[in-house]
């Protein structure tokens, strides 16, 4: 008679855990100082406040390069995009994951994953020396990298095409107006845009703008050249609610019996901002400021559907940005004021304490936002382990129990434990990259020489956290040591992981 009961309690004890769905929430040009648990006053971040307070808020996390491109690369291919010479892209390149390298997506696949992005992508769609067809199969893209669905902005929001694409198709198009990027293609007699440089007056919606003056679209000047795809525009002010409708979607098809990785890219604070209208003046910072409120409102939306769905106690939620801060990076939105290029004269400083910004060497250029919220796991609280995004391909792969092989993620490590809590180092090295690199070991900050006539800087960050005063000269060995051990990480063909 106990038999039968027995082996019904032996079967659930032997069945393996579900694993946990994983949702990475990306920020565009967030700043370590624009969320409010990390000093930010002018700007409300309810929602993101309250994901730290329900999760680990890490003080000292990486983004890998102080530009987009090169670290989205990285954090999908655990691999420095130095070593592929990834760097910001023209709004007609071609994908810049190779089909050998592994991906984060693939990874999850590999553990019985469904993957999916939503949002801004700018890694380039298509292949080398072969001109994109819009029109057609627009590929290859995140579908032959590890996603199972995407839908998103090809490049980013201040780039041609200004189109959505869904898988391999871009939304709304009217064949009758066909879309081209670059070049006007002879014969065409579909939807000419104005050109921000002939007819300035064009771009309506913010001021005079400079570098982002080819096609004006929506009143907006851009990057590049779009020729057709009326039909198929994006409206800059709903992009946000877009983005949220599709994830909204893409949650409710999943089951529970199968875990997913969701890669939620926001296009917030990127320029354009173009906050809706429902955002704006909800800080005291322009456009800028009310775009952060927006991208606050879409992580509120996102946790808010996890718990409607009866997904949020087994999910890993990541906030975090591609890289630091930047404030009038092309558009007179309003963002700086007139004697200042930085809105700290209005008193918040995107960095916070740390020197510099996107394009820039210094910490505020790849120190960001990192918070982990999994309630089934991990306790609330904060950590100053250092950790660089580039190891979430090695850590997510330990956590899922997929082994990694010597050529995939090959500057990927696993620094799992300390993104649970349970160490709180995390990786005691890593590599920031700005047109070059920097080496951080603990709390020592070694930067190369840098222009004509640079020259090396060492900061104790324990001690001098806004890199304030070189020790280079005082410290000539330390100096030299960390040069020689970051030209050894940088010429390592295994990678920092097979570095010895």
């Amino acid at each position: 008679m106990h038999i039968f009961p027995i082996i019904l309690f032996l079967t659930a004890a032997s069945a393996p855990a579900q694993q946990p769905n994983v949702v990475l929430i990306y920020g565009d040009d967030v700043g370590y100082g624009d969320v409010g648990v990390y000093g930010s006053e002018l700007i409300p971040t309810p929602n993101i406040d309250r994901l730290a307070a329900e999760g680990l808020r890490f003080t000292d996390g990486h983004c890998s390069a102080s530009t987009c491109t090169p670290s989205r690369f990285s954090l999908l291919t655990g691999i420095h995009g130095f070593r592929h010479g990834v760097r910001v892209l023209r709004p007609d390149a071609p994908l810049t994951i190779m089909p050998h390298m592994y991906t984060l997506p693939q990874m999850f696949q590999a553990a019985g994953y469904t993957t999916g992005i939503v949002g801004k992508w700018h890694l380039g769609i298509g292949n080398k020396g072969t001109p994109m067809d819009w029109n057609g199969k627009v590929a290859p893209g995140p579908l032959e990298v590890g996603f199972g669905y995407s839908f998103l902005l090809p490049s980013t929001n201040d780039r041609v095409p200004c189109v959505y694409v869904e898988n391999h198709t871009v939304v709304n198009l009217d064949p009758k107006d066909p879309l081209y990027v670059g070049k006007k293609p002879e014969g065409f007699t579909g939807t000419v845009y104005p050109n921000g440089k002939k007819t300035p007056e064009a771009m309506s919606y913010y001021g005079i703008t400079h570098g982002h003056n080819n096609s004006v679209i929506n009143g907006i000047g851009r990057i590049g050249f779009q020729w057709g795809g009326k039909a198929a525009l994006w409206n800059d002010e709903t992009m946000a609610d877009e983005f949220v409708t599709q994830t909204e979607a893409f949650l409710k098809r999943q089951t529970k019996d199968q875990p997913f990785f969701l890669f939620f890219s926001s296009q917030d604070i990127h320029v354009p901002r173009a906050p809706h209208p429902r955002y704006r003046g909800k800080s005291s910072l322009s456009f800028r400021g009310d775009a952060m409120v927006q991208l606050d409102a879409a992580v509120g939306s996102i946790l808010e559907a996890l718990e409607a769905e009866g997904l949020a106690e087994n999910t890993i939620v990541i906030f975090t940005s591609d890289n630091g801060p930047v404030y009038d990076d092309g558009y007179q939105d309003g963002t700086t004021v007139p004697t200042s290029t930085k809105e700290v004269d209005r008193g918040h400083d995107a960095s916070g304490i740390y020197r510099g910004g996107k394009y820039q060497i210094y910490e505020g250029g790849t120190r960001v936002p990192l918070i982990l919220r999994w309630p089934a796991k991990v306790k609330p609280g904060s950590s100053a382990a250092m950790i660089n995004q580039i190891d979430f391909l090695a850590s997510f792969a330990a956590l899922v129990n997929i082994e990694l092989d010597e050529t995939q993620g090959i500057d990927s490590r696993n620094v799992m434990p300390a993104l649970l809590g349970k160490d709180p180092v995390g990786t005691p090295i890593l590599i920031e990259e700005s047109r070059g690199q920097a080496l951080r070991d603990h709390q020592w900050k070694f930067i190369p020489p840098r222009g004509k006539n640079g020259k090396p800087q060492l900061y104790d960050l324990r001690v001098d956290p806004s890199e304030q005063t070189n020790l280079a000269p005082k410290n000539p060995e330390r100096a030299a040591k960390m040069a020689t051990h970051l030209q050894r990480l940088v010429n390592a063909e295994g990678g920092v992981r097979g570095a010895r």
